[in-house]
């Protein structure tokens, strides 16, 4: 009897936790947030029994899809490509690696022995929009870079050859044009700087050729540096970003272009990247009117100041750039500047790294006079610079920047600050710091961080030296490295 009664009051027990359960459930759905599907301009809000409950907004891009889409174009091109390599030397092994590397090269050897590179047609495909009626259109520069043709095909299957208007391969930008007496639809430019992490955007291009692909995502970040330029400042987006979408659009909820879709990272899954259209707003102008940019230049290399730099000079602050190199006769060094100065403001815009010195310095106007506030043994200093016009890459050579030879090795002078980097013994030499995929230096077996000492016997003291040298080596058939490697020194021959 006793067993029946606790068998009785068990049963009532479950029974009573099983109605709490559903009166709880029944309580949550009541008042659960209404799952509505607005428009991305909506700002609903539900006052729910004295509760505050926003409505989930799931945007709608049909409108804002249907009238960008005459506006973004896709754009081919063509380029031959001088001994494009023997059949299948371009294609990727499993790791990434060659399929010269991953099979051996005696295995090329052997089977297709000295068989002579013929040239090659290259095609690509990119993506670019129109900003304005007269045929301007904006897209990447390496969309369209060497390109000897480029064609445009609008959403009316109508094409038209491009010519190039203006490159800048600092910002990988690039403006093309094409000519026609069609009223051409065109995409408004926005306001990038008000764009907010989290953010509803698009991305339109042509990704694998597929025309007009709408994808759609959030700004995952702001002001991302992914090693692509010294101006880089990206937006980072989940929207879906792949090859082709390259100089086409992100677009916010409004129908406006914050950005151009640039880069992707290899293997990764909702990581792309696009330039702020601020960034291009500021150049299109001189991309227009002059076919490349202008921008400032103080002739001076710099680093960020890292606390140890900070606790070495005996600054309490870890903002600023730290000015690793004055290039003399520039107008940093004519202005007194120093190495181991410390930038902090220009123009009242406070310095808080080298990335944003770099960008202040890129927006002077050439030929105006900056105050620039640096931190010298301690004490603030101010000097007048007057900006100058910042070199062409290729002008940097006799600035011991990188340059490249004709064996496919891309070099620079050790500059104070790489012989403290990596700890080198002296300065005298040039640093290996780039290698031409399959070229002679490559095969040979030099790397990249190998610093070059002599070359046939002839020591290479200076970035100059290199120069000179290489250029006596022209029509060598056999030309001798003395390599300095980590701590060792080797010997490498290269046989044209």
């Amino acid at each position: 009897m006793l067993k029946q009664k606790f068998s009785f009051l068990a049963l009532g027990l479950v029974a009573l936790l099983a109605l709490t359960a559903w009166l709880l459930i029944s309580s949550r759905v009541e008042h659960a947030p209404e799952l509505k599907a607005v428009s991305p301009q909506s700002k609903e809000m539900k006052d729910a029994g004295g509760d505050s409950a926003v409505k989930l907004k799931l945007p709608s891009f049909v409108e804002i899809a249907k009238e960008m889409k005459s506006a973004v174009v896709n754009i081919s091109t063509t380029k031959l490509v001088q001994g494009g390599g023997r059949v299948f030397r371009q294609f990727k092994g499993p790791l990434g690696e060659s399929f010269e590397d991953f099979f051996g090269k005696d295995f090329f050897e052997k089977f297709f022995g000295d068989t002579p590179r013929k040239d090659r047609i290259q095609k690509s495909l990119g993506s670019g929009f129109i900003i304005d009626k007269e045929g301007y259109i904006l897209t990447n520069n390496h969309v369209i870079e060497k390109a000897d043709k480029i064609m445009v095909k609008l959403s009316n299957e109508k094409e038209f050859k491009a010519r190039v208007i203006g490159l800048d391969s600092e910002t990988d930008l690039a403006l093309i044009k094409i000519d026609t007496n069609v009223d051409l639809p065109l995409l408004k430019l926005g306001d990038s700087d008000k764009l907010e992490t989290g953010e509803w955007v698009i991305a339109v291009g042509n990704p694998f050729g597929l025309e007009h692909t709408v994808t759609a995502g959030i700004v995952s970040a702001k002001g991302r540096v992914i090693g692509a330029g010294r101006y880089d400042d990206f937006i980072q987006t989940d929207a879906s970003i792949n090859f082709g979408n390259s100089g086409g659009p992100l677009i916010n909820s409004r129908g406006a272009v914050v950005g151009i879709n640039t880069a992707i990272v290899a293997g990764g899954q909702g990581i792309g990247f696009a330039i702020p259209i601020n960034m291009a707003k500021k150049i299109i102008p001189q991309l227009k009117n002059r076919g490349k940019v202008i921008r400032g230049w103080l002739g001076i290399s710099i680093q960020d100041l890292t606390s140890e730099l900070a606790r070495y000079y005996g600054v309490k602050q870890e903002e600023g750039a730290y000015v690793a190199e004055v290039i003399e006769d520039n107008p940093a060094d004519m202005a007194g500047m120093k190495a181991g100065d410390i930038v902090i403001d220009i123009d009242g815009h406070e310095i808080r790294d080298s990335r944003e010195l770099l960008k202040i310095v890129a927006s002077i106007t050439v030929g105006r006079t900056v105050i620039v506030k640096v931190l010298r043994d301690g004490k603030e200093k101010t000097l007048s610079i007057k900006a100058g016009e910042r070199p062409e890459r290729k002008d940097f050579i006799a600035k011991g920047e990188d340059a490249t030879d004709q064996l496919g090795l891309k070099v620079r002078e050790l500059t104070p600050e790489i012989v403290r980097h990596h700890k080198l013994i002296d300065s005298k030499g040039v640093m290996v710091t780039d290698i031409k995929p399959d070229s002679l230096a490559e095969q040979a077996g030099i790397k990249r961080g190998d610093i070059v000492k002599e070359i046939n016997h002839r020591p290479i003291d200076s970035f100059d030296d290199y120069i000179s040298i290489m250029k006596k080596m022209e029509n060598e058939k056999k030309i001798s490295f003395l390599i300095r490697r980590d701590s060792a020194y080797i010997a490498i021959e290269i046989n044209r």
